[in-house]
């Protein structure tokens, strides 16, 4: 009797596992963004909004070859301090160079709406990101 093929199991989702605890800032939000998504890469992402939105649209690192992934984010309420008002109106206020490549009216109004509590934080920025991608599945349990 022929042997039937059977179907391949869809894949499982990889899940992914960053540490809110090991997050104090935002340096220590992108190295811990490269230890998760890049770790067999042979270059890591700098601390850029742009490049974290880039990175999860899965074309390289941990996403690469997957078409969804879940990201389990630990200890999410201490990332949401470690990146809430004082790290975003430090990250705001370097962006005020006039020399700088920013618009200083555009940073200087970002951080007054931050300081009249209006504004959106780092880590509310990151999660606006997050959300855009549809193939990623945030889990903060």
């Amino acid at each position: 009797m022929p042997s039937t093929p059977h179907a391949a199991a869809p894949l499982r989702p990889p899940c992914l596992v960053l540490e809110g605890g090991a997050i104090d800032g935002i340096a220590s939000f992108y190295a811990e963004i490269n230890r998760v998504f890049m770790p067999d890469e042979d270059w890591q992402l700098g601390p850029s909004l742009d490049a974290l939105d880039d990175m999860l649209y899965g074309a390289y690192g941990a996403l690469a070859g997957h078409t969804t992934v879940q990201l389990h984010w630990k200890d999410i309420a201490h990332s949401r301090q470690a990146l809430g008002i004082a790290a975003t109106r430090t990250w705001l206020q370097a962006k005020l160079d006039p020399a700088g490549p920013f618009n200083p009216a555009h940073v200087s109004a970002q951080l007054q709406a931050l300081e009249r509590g209006e504004g959106q934080t780092y880590f509310d920025i990151v999660m606006q990101i997050i959300a855009a991608h549809p193939n990623v599945t945030l889990l903060t349990r």
